[in-house]
């Protein structure tokens, strides 16, 4: 091994070997590979080390921004749940109708037939007169002779109407929000205490049914109702409803009622009688006059709150009205 000696007492480096002619061949920085960390000044790297750690720092205190895979992986998430939500909802929705339109037409086929859907006869009416033909007692079912409406007091058919059906002349037979509005205050009540059938309901139960309360009759009823709102108008379905509602003591439609309760006919009733036969059909046998004259007025008194309530009569009316009625 041979030493070489730079010229001028420098720095001896080693020679293993070489010739000599090789010895003072040496890389110079212009050979060397650009931006080896040999050839960086001590200062470039310690500014470098200082940046790194600022920004190792500045990167502690910062939140990591979430990635745009992540939000797009919600969103889709999301629109899924929204079409399943959908899709389920779409398919509770048509069997759901598929059992409304399966609940219609079991009923219809427990119908009689429409052919069949007449009044019942009722027993006859036994009079007792007197020598002078003059009618001394009365027994069994009385059904007074059919009234048109026309010929009816105005505030007779509108006193019936505000206090059995106020939308009668707007619903189709059944009336949704009546049986909603009943609903929610016999919940409150904790008991019957309103009735949701229209006044059509209540013919058809009259007209054709019994008066049983099960499920069956009720919709029963409703489907009835829907019949006679298609075959009749509202004045005939009103004017049939006046002359075949049970007004209790064997009474049978206004007629026989204002016979029966006030010696006169329908044509010729006041206004606190009216309301008073309006009253009965909530409840005939507990509220008929010659039975319970007390309970008749007091409901009495309600139909002519309701009346003007509704705008068919003023208030002064209606506190004029309170306790006239008298049955004979």
């Amino acid at each position: 091994m041979a030493w070489g000696r730079k010229k001028g007492g420098g720095r001896k480096e080693p020679l293993f070997g070489l010739p000599a002619a090789l010895a003072d061949l040496r890389l110079s920085p212009s050979d060397r590979i650009p931006g080896g960390d040999d050839d960086k000044p001590a200062k470039s790297k310690s500014r470098n080390s200082e940046k790194s750690a600022d920004k190792s720092s500045d990167s502690g205190s910062e939140r990591p921004r979430p990635s745009r895979s992540g939000s797009k992986r919600r969103s889709k998430s999301r629109g899924f749940g929204i079409g399943r939500l959908f899709y389920w909802t779409a398919v509770l929705g048509l069997w759901a109708g598929i059992a409304v339109i399966g609940v219609v037409v079991w009923v219809g086929a427990h119908l009689p037939p429409i052919q069949s859907l007449e009044i019942p006869k009722r027993p006859p009416t036994i009079q007792i007169v007197g020598i002078d033909g003059s009618v001394l007692a009365q027994r069994g079912e009385m059904a007074g002779a059919n009234i048109a409406l026309k010929d009816l007091p105005p505030y007779l058919p509108k006193a019936f109407i505000a206090i059995e059906d106020r939308r009668f002349y707007s619903h189709f037979g059944v009336d949704p929000v009546g049986i909603l509005r009943a609903a929610v205050t016999n919940l409150l009540h904790r008991g019957v205490s309103q009735g949701g059938s229209t006044l059509t309901q209540q013919l058809a139960k009259n007209l054709f049914l019994t008066q049983e309360r099960t499920m069956q009759r009720k919709l029963q009823e409703a489907e009835l109702a829907l019949w006679l709102e298609r075959k009749h108008s509202k004045n005939e379905i009103l004017e049939l409803y006046l002359n075949r509602v049970y007004f209790g003591s064997g009474a049978y439609g206004v007629e026989a009622a204002a016979q029966r309760y006030f010696g006169k006919s329908a044509k010729n009733v006041t206004l606190p009688e009216a309301a008073m036969l309006a009253g009965l059909v909530k409840s005939p046998s507990r509220l008929a006059p010659n039975r319970n004259p007390e309970g008749a007025e007091q409901r009495a008194q309600v139909v002519l709150a309701a009346m003007a309530d509704a705008k068919f009569i003023t208030e002064a009316q209606a506190k004029a009205s309170i306790g006239q009625p008298r049955s004979r």
